[in-house]
């Protein structure tokens, strides 16, 4: 396990004093990003191997929103890997050790240059100790999205998406799904399956689907081909 700790600060709350829920998934992205740092397969490392992990899916529970000021904890590990793929869990601690929030993914290792799936890399087998996985219900990550939706106006992807792997960043399509929920929408779990990479300069057609406490926002392409599909559903 790799844990970090941490205080909320102002930039990353709401009105409310809040954390955001953009705030809380970087904490988790930036957590397994430091841990590949310190095991010495990070980005220098990925980056000569040609390779990335891409996300594939999130799932997150929020017990709790984390509050201004407060200390917390944010923990990582990888339990499980098969073929191209691993699985990897995150929690968020508060000081009494217990997880207000937590998180499942299912990342899969890419060869940037053919542009698909590959082995994963020996050395990660060395570094990386698999531990149990988290007690959590565990969700299909494929998300089923029913009816038409509603079509809302299409936008431009800007530098400021954009990840050292010139994509739209994981975190990135949350917040832009984000924006489509009601302004007294309290998240208590999300969900996020990532089908293609957004590159600067492509256009995103957002359709949104509402129901009871649950919003799916498709982003697509021009096409309607999805990049991500995020739901999110209501605390009640």
């Amino acid at each position: 396990m790799y844990s970090f700790e941490s205080r909320v600060r102002y930039s990353e709350v709401d009105c409310r004093r809040n954390m955001t829920f953009p705030a809380l998934l970087n904490y988790f992205q930036d957590c397994c990003t430091f841990q590949s740092e310190d095991l010495e397969v990070g980005i220098d490392f990925l980056k000569e191997e040609q390779a990335a992990w891409m996300l594939v899916s999130w799932q997150v529970v929020v017990e709790r929103q984390p509050v201004f000021g407060e200390k917390i904890k944010i923990s990582t590990w990888p339990y499980d890997f098969g073929g191209f793929y691993g699985f990897r869990n995150f929690t968020m601690e508060d000081e009494g050790g217990r997880a207000i929030a937590y998180a499942n993914s299912v990342w899969v290792f890419m060869d940037l240059v053919k542009g698909r799936p590959r082995k994963i890399a020996p050395r990660l087998f060395e570094v990386y100790s698999k531990e149990e996985r988290f007690p959590m219900e565990y969700k299909e990550r494929k998300i089923e999205v029913q009816g038409e939706g509603v079509e809302e106006k299409a936008f431009a992807v800007h530098p400021s998406q954009i990840d050292t792997n010139h994509h739209v960043n994981n975190e990135r399509y949350v917040e832009m799904a984000k924006e489509y929920l009601p302004e007294t929408f309290v998240i208590q779990e999300m969900r996020a399956e990532y089908r293609n990479s957004a590159v600067l300069g492509d256009m995103i057609y957002p359709v949104v689907h509402r129901g009871a406490n649950q919003v799916t926002v498709v982003l697509a392409d021009e096409k309607r081909k999805p990049f991500a599909i995020v739901e999110f559903k209501e605390a009640v």
